[in-house]
């Protein structure tokens, strides 16, 4: 297990921004969202789209909380990071920041994700092909339970 935390950087865009010229909170979670995806493409052969269409599982969120500390402007270049808080049986809590390149947290997301069967839509089991390389990402002082 490590507690490395997976990042991309990205630039604040136009289409991400309001008439103010900073970002619009709802393109926060679109931008989470995006990293998570990319995240599973890190992790899976496959990636997000084969975990969906081929292995037909489901990564609903169940549960978000957002807090916003600073804006983030059209042209910001940004890091955006998730880690692992919690891994479950059947669901996990991760850890999504927006950080300036001037190392403010910008804003903090707190989401539980659970793993379904998209042909029944039930809760199950996280797949060891995913709960294994999920725990290299798993934050310091942080659980897994079974």
């Amino acid at each position: 297990m490590g507690s490395k935390l997976y990042t991309n950087e990205h630039r604040i865009r136009f289409s991400e921004c309001d008439p103010a010229g900073i970002v619009f909170y709802p393109q926060y979670f679109v931008l989470f969202n995006d990293l998570l995806e990319q995240w599973i493409d890190s992790m899976l052969p496959e990636g997000f789209s084969g975990l969906i269409a081929h292995n037909k599982v489901g990564m609903p969120t169940v549960n978000l909380q957002a807090d916003f500390r600073s804006i983030s402007k059209m042209g910001d270049d940004v890091v955006l990071s998730l880690g692992v808080k919690k891994i479950g049986s059947r669901s996990l809590q991760l850890r999504l920041q927006c950080v300036g390149k001037d190392d403010v947290l910008r804003m903090e997301v707190q989401q539980v994700i659970v793993t379904t069967s998209l042909v029944t839509h039930q809760a199950i089991e996280i797949p060891e092909y995913l709960r294994t390389p999920m725990q290299d990402y798993l934050l310091a002082d942080e659980e897994i339970t079974a």
